[in-house]
């Protein structure tokens, strides 16, 4: 008895996994293909080399500081040595907020991103969900960021589909 259930629920499972229907994506592929997203990377990269090297003037005017300050030391009074670190330490934190404003998890680096990126994702989101309810997928997996995926069949990846869906047929695999 217990090995008929058994058949019974593997053929079950067996019948449910062949009715879903899955694909995939390369998401570098098709962001690669799309030129404003190259031109919102590179107005990233200007931006954030803009803002690295503002972060990195007032480390060196910190580093400076300090330096004069191990020079002058032995000639300047308590309150002169007090007055320099505190100078030293506000100019460190100046840099450490500044940096912290530009690029941290919620700084002006990930807005800038989130405004220029965000809308080409949504877009290709769209195209993705339009394809998989047109073609019945229940699941759609990107091949680029999922290290799980050993192999996938050139004909369930459906890249091209979404580039030409999206407007950037030229130059496809």
């Amino acid at each position: 008895m217990k090995k008929v259930i058994a058949v019974c629920m593997f053929a079950l499972m067996a019948v449910a996994a062949q009715a879903q229907k899955f694909a995939l994506i390369d998401m570098e592929y098709i962001l690669e293909h799309i030129p404003a997203y190259e031109r919102a990377n590179e107005q990233l990269n200007q931006v954030s080399k803009k803002w690295q090297a503002e972060v990195e003037a007032l480390s060196i005017q910190a580093a400076n500081l300090y330096k004069n300050y191990q020079n002058e030391v032995v000639f300047l009074s308590q309150e002169q040595k007090k007055a320099k670190q505190e100078e030293i330490m506000n100019k460190e934190k100046e840099a450490a907020e500044l940096k912290k404003k530009y690029f941290g998890p919620e700084g002006e680096l990930f807005k800038k991103r989130e405004s220029l990126i965000a809308p080409i994702q949504d877009e290709i989101y769209n195209v993705v969900k339009e394809i998989s309810a047109l073609r019945g997928y229940s699941l759609v997996l990107d091949r680029s960021s999922d290290a799980a995926i050993i192999f996938g069949s050139p004909k369930i990846d459906i890249s091209n589909e979404v580039l030409q869906k999206l407007g950037y047929s030229n130059n496809l695999r």
